[in-house]
Protein backbone atom coordinates (compact mmCIF):
# COMPACT_ATOMS: atom_id res chain seq x y z
CA UNK A 1 0.00 0.00 0.00
CA UNK A 2 1.43 3.42 -0.88
CA UNK A 3 2.25 5.78 1.68
CA UNK A 4 -0.40 8.52 2.44
CA UNK A 5 1.17 12.13 1.39
CA UNK A 6 0.62 13.15 5.09
CA UNK A 7 2.09 11.48 8.64
CA UNK A 8 -1.14 9.31 10.05
CA UNK A 9 -2.24 10.05 13.46
CA UNK A 10 0.11 7.69 15.13
CA UNK A 11 3.04 9.30 13.24
CA UNK A 12 2.28 12.68 14.19
CA UNK A 13 1.63 11.48 17.87
CA UNK A 14 5.29 9.79 18.04
CA UNK A 15 7.18 12.95 16.87
CA UNK A 16 5.32 15.19 18.93
CA UNK A 17 5.01 12.92 22.26
CA UNK A 18 1.35 14.14 22.91
CA UNK A 19 -2.28 12.06 21.00
CA UNK A 20 -4.39 15.59 21.89
CA UNK A 21 -4.90 17.88 18.89
CA UNK A 22 -4.39 20.88 21.14
CA UNK A 23 -1.02 19.44 22.22
CA UNK A 24 0.03 18.42 19.25
CA UNK A 25 -0.51 21.94 17.61
CA UNK A 26 1.42 23.73 20.52
CA UNK A 27 4.39 21.50 19.90
CA UNK A 28 4.02 22.08 16.17
CA UNK A 29 4.17 25.82 16.64
CA UNK A 30 7.04 25.73 19.37
CA UNK A 31 9.61 23.73 17.02
CA UNK A 32 8.51 25.59 14.14
CA UNK A 33 6.87 23.12 11.61
CA UNK A 34 4.20 24.22 9.35
CA UNK A 35 0.39 22.09 9.44
CA UNK A 36 -2.67 22.70 8.50
CA UNK A 37 -5.80 21.95 10.24
CA UNK A 38 -8.60 19.81 8.96
CA UNK A 39 -11.98 20.00 9.46
CA UNK A 40 -11.64 17.95 13.05
CA UNK A 41 -9.45 20.98 14.12
CA UNK A 42 -6.61 18.29 13.96
CA UNK A 43 -2.85 19.52 12.71
CA UNK A 44 -2.10 17.49 9.10
CA UNK A 45 1.53 17.47 8.37
CA UNK A 46 2.71 17.06 5.15
CA UNK A 47 5.17 13.60 4.96
CA UNK A 48 7.77 15.66 2.28
CA UNK A 49 7.80 18.19 5.12
CA UNK A 50 8.31 15.79 8.33
CA UNK A 51 11.12 14.08 6.65
CA UNK A 52 13.19 17.20 5.82
CA UNK A 53 13.18 18.57 8.87
CA UNK A 54 13.82 15.42 10.76
CA UNK A 55 16.82 15.14 8.56
CA UNK A 56 18.40 18.52 9.53
CA UNK A 57 16.76 20.77 6.64
CA UNK A 58 14.48 23.23 7.30
CA UNK A 59 12.40 23.75 4.00
CA UNK A 60 11.19 26.78 2.58
CA UNK A 61 8.29 28.52 1.44
CA UNK A 62 9.29 28.51 -2.01
CA UNK A 63 10.03 24.79 -2.48
CA UNK A 64 13.85 24.60 -1.88
CA UNK A 65 15.21 23.98 1.64
CA UNK A 66 17.94 25.53 3.33
CA UNK A 67 20.79 23.35 5.05
CA UNK A 68 20.58 23.76 9.30
CA UNK A 69 24.82 24.72 8.51
CA UNK A 70 26.22 26.59 5.97
CA UNK A 71 30.44 25.35 5.03
CA UNK A 72 32.16 28.89 6.15
CA UNK A 73 34.46 29.01 2.25
CA UNK A 74 35.96 31.94 3.68
CA UNK A 75 38.93 29.42 5.36
CA UNK A 76 39.92 28.02 2.37
CA UNK A 77 42.36 29.34 0.04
Amino acid sequence: MPESEFLTAEELAEITGYKHPGSQKEWLDANGWKYVLNAARRPIVGRWFARMRLAGVQPTATGGAQPAWQPDFSVLQ
